[in-house]
């Protein structure tokens, strides 16, 4: 599983998720991705099922980038335990996902090889995503 190997803080508090994705949210390194339609956190485990479904579909071939980083610790108090005595303990790592965000980007495959894959890994993940593809800027020369 994904997680940071240290941390400045051991628990931090749950935050907001308001508003769009101001980084990551254009096409980087991949030709496709799949992109977040609304906020939420995604797991170290969600982000790993959808890492190996779309590798087990796309075999060998084309290469995978996960844009995300679960970096937010998530803090549970033990069954049955009184309400006060402080926080409880980490229990998992989450990545904070705002609409826009590309969270997976492929190269090296058919766009409908891609489609499926992203499919297949959208259906591991806890919000609604869109695949989007890399759109070619026609016309632009730079001269410099």
């Amino acid at each position: 599983m994904l997680q940071p190997k240290r941390v400045k803080h051991r628990k931090v508090q749950r935050g907001r998720m308001k508003g769009e994705a101001s980084r990551g949210s254009e096409l980087f390194l991949g030709e496709f991705g799949l992109k977040a339609m609304e906020p939420g956190w995604v797991t170290d485990r969600q982000i790993e099922a959808a890492r190996i479904a779309m590798t087990r579909y796309i075999k060998r071939g084309g290469k995978v980038w996960i844009k995300i980083f679960p970096d937010k610790p998530i803090t549970r108090k033990p069954a049955e335990t009184r309400m006060g005595s402080g926080k409880g303990n980490p229990e998992f790592w989450v990545a904070v996902v705002k609409p826009g965000r590309i969270m997976f980007e492929i190269a090296g495959v058919s766009e409908d090889v891609a489609r499926e894959a992203m499919r297949l890994a959208s259906f591991k993940l806890p919000i609604k995503t869109k695949f989007v593809k890399r759109e070619e800027v026609v016309g632009e020369v730079h001269e410099g």
